[in-house]
């Protein structure tokens, strides 16, 4: 009997021990968004596909004695075959659906981390109302010291009070040029942001005073990109707000109101059209000036996302007006693009040569150059219903995928460094360095909107552990030094951005939680006497005197949507999207009549101007509110991590927090 005894005593030990490394390692099952899976209680810890694992990254054992991620190395093959197989979601497919939430297992029978009891724990309806409030005056603060010490100039000057208007003294300060027209930028930029805060006294007097004040009829020399989407774009929402029969944000309505903004539209597209003219390619010129038109000495290179991310608001004006000439200039520059792309990877450079169509630079990321113009193929589709639009975005997706994403293959479960999407040669898919910007934070809610959560989930976590780190996000950071190689912070949205479509999508407190820092943290490092200034230095948190446009536009719009819960945008039954620039746009019927369709395809489809690679079956997009989709999520899920404490410990050290 003593053995019998001795049997059962081990057997005994070994369950504690499990019991002890489920509750110190949290060991238990995943939290996917996309699968189930069984408690194990093996002596295995996370285990991937081919064996034991520990989510930990370190030097030891990498090929050829290589230190640091795991995101030195292409993808292996097995596993890029992997995500090649995997086609993408279709755009807006059962976010919420059960079998992406799973079981709600992770945190039972154990005590809460830090992480757990740090992120998910309700958030208050009073926090809440709070945070709202809080971003409003953040907005308030900033657009009313604008009018003060600004207007009319472009932007607001925050530790002096005065105000900034383009360069005279030196052509050559693009920094500044690019962007400032002379125009009023700050206040142009801001008008759907009143609206959506709800405030039609201001928004009536700024729609007046911009139709009263502003002129393109200047001798400004402008970037095409800067001057469509914050401008262009701008006067586009404002003009489909004033005239929306349903006002959902309130009598938002101009008393004599004639369509002067979509007439001011017109005369500035009008103005940016001679940068179409004289290019080989078809893909514009990078900049133009107001008066003359392209300028003598005109730079003959431009970048992917300058040149290809027009399509949204030059298509949204097309179709208002009955004209195709500026959707189809748009349209021919992306096409010309995305014929240029390599035949062997599918990927695209971030600059390239107008006349020859010669990639200049073959740097194919997410980030600055990039961006937009992956983002503009996805929501040129949502708004216009064109499948080719899909078609192109598709295939450049699964290219992303092959290509520029590194790490273990789910996000939530498995071996391995967290996903990452690199910076490769376009043509070769080798890493050109180590280094992402702060840009590429859009990326997490681009893929909201195509249903691809998980991943999402793993890149958003990335950005905002740098952010807790710094109090802002560098404009470059080194993931293999852990250091920022770029160290200002110009009050970029696009973390806030992300994690307000997470929010939407997942309904988790977890992202109130982040927006309540990144809220924090701009009050405490950027808020000076007159609004609030870029950071020169994310490190030692010194200031330059710059309040950007978008700062307004879109941190501060995205911030106090995320808080507000009964918005319009979320509450009123109509169906939204976001220009680039943050500016709202009702998706509806009539920006999908186009009565040169024909025309468009007579012109050449994808098949005439592009290489059809490994291209998948045009999807049909299904356009729901975010919000009405997602209330489906089981509250339960709602305060569970959405990445599991033992992943986000990982990815804290991997930027230097622990």
């Amino acid at each position: 009997m003593q053995w019998r005894a001795l049997v059962l005593g081990l057997v005994l030990l070994r369950l504690g021990l499990h019991g002890v490394l489920w509750l110190v390692f949290g060991l238990g099952p995943s939290m996917g968004f996309y699968q189930r899976f069984p408690l194990s209680f093996g002596f295995q810890r996370l285990r991937g596909p081919d064996g034991p694992a520990s989510p930990a990254s370190g030097p030891a054992d990498r090929p050829g004695g290589l230190s640091g991620p795991s995101w030195l190395q292409p993808p292996a093959p097995e596993a890029a075959e992997g995500r090649r197989r995997r086609a993408p979601r279709r755009p807006g497919q059962g976010v919420c659906g059960p079998a992406h939430w799973g079981y709600v297992l992770g945190g039972r029978g154990r005590g809460r981390d830090e992480y757990e009891k740090r992120y998910s724990s309700a958030f208050p309806p009073q926090l809440r109302a709070q945070m709202r409030d809080l971003a409003r005056g953040m907005f308030v603060f900033g657009y009313d010291n604008y009018m003060a010490h600004a207007f009319p100039q472009d932007e607001l000057n925050p530790i002096h009070c005065r105000g900034r208007g383009p360069d005279r003294g030196d052509p050559s300060n693009l920094n500044i040029n690019d962007v400032l027209g002379n125009y009023s930028l700050t206040l142009v930029d801001a008008l759907d942001t009143l609206a959506i805060m709800g405030n039609s006294s201001e928004f009536q007097k700024a729609v007046k005073l911009v139709i009263n004040t502003v002129s393109f009829d200047k001798d400004s020399t402008v970037q095409v990109f800067e001057a469509t989407i914050r401008v262009l774009g701008s006067l586009l929402s404002a003009h489909r707000i004033i005239t929306d029969s349903k006002q959902p944000f309130g009598d938002m309505t101009i008393k004599g109101y004639d369509n002067e903004l979509l007439h001011m539209a017109h005369d500035l597209a009008v103005r940016l059209l001679p940068a179409f003219e004289n290019t080989k390619t078809g893909i514009p010129y990078p900049r133009v000036n107001l008066k003359t038109g392209v300028p003598p000495d005109s730079n003959n290179e431009t970048c992917t996302a300058g040149a290809g991310s027009l399509l949204v608001e030059f298509g949204i004006l097309s179709r208002l007006l009955g004209d195709s000439t500026f959707e189809w200039v748009a349209r021919r520059a992306v096409k010309a693009l995305w014929s240029l792309r390599s035949s062997d990877t599918g990927l695209l450079g971030n600059v390239v040569n107008i006349q020859t169509g010669h990639w200049v630079g073959k740097q194919s990321g997410l980030g600055a150059g990039l961006d937009s113009f992956y983002e503009y193929l996805l929501k040129s589709y949502i708004l216009f219903g064109e499948k080719e639009d899909l078609e192109m975005f598709n295939a450049a997706y699964q290219s992303i995928q092959n290509y520029l994403r590194r790490g273990r293959e789910a996000c939530n479960e498995g071996e391995g460094d967290p996903p990452l999407y690199v910076n490769v040669n376009m043509f070769s898919g080798q890493l050109m360095n180590t280094w992402i910007d702060s840009l590429q934070a859009f990326f997490p809610g681009l893929q909201v909107l195509i249903g691809d959560v998980e991943d999402a989930i793993c890149l958003h976590a990335f950005y905002y552990a740098i952010w807790k780190r710094y109090g802002a996000l560098p404009e470059r950071y080194n993931w293999q030094l852990q250091a920022p190689d770029v160290l200002f912070y110009p009050l970029r949205p696009e973390l806030v951005e992300s994690t307000y479509l997470l929010y939407q999508a997942t309904k988790n407190p977890f992202y109130l939680h982040v927006g309540m820092d990144i809220l924090q943290s701009l009050e405490k490092y950027t808020k000076v006497k007159c609004g609030y200034a870029t950071l020169h230095h994310v490190i030692d948190k010194s200031k330059e005197d710059r309040m950007e446009s978008f700062f307004l536009s879109e941190t501060c719009k995205y911030l106090y949507l995320l808080f507000d819960e009964e918005n319009p945008v979320h509450k009123s039954g109509t169906r939204y999207m976001f220009t680039t620039e943050g500016h709202i746009i009702s998706v509806d019927e009539h920006l999908r009549e186009s009565p040169w369709k024909e025309f468009f395809s007579e012109e050449g489809g994808l098949d005439q101007v592009g290489k059809s690679g490994h291209r998948p079956k045009p999807q049909e997009l299904n356009v729901i509110n975010s919000s009405s989709n997602c209330n489906r999520v089981p509250d339960e899920r709602r305060y569970a991590l959405p990445l599991k404490s033992i992943y986000m410990r990982q990815i804290d050290q991997m930027v230097g927090l622990i």
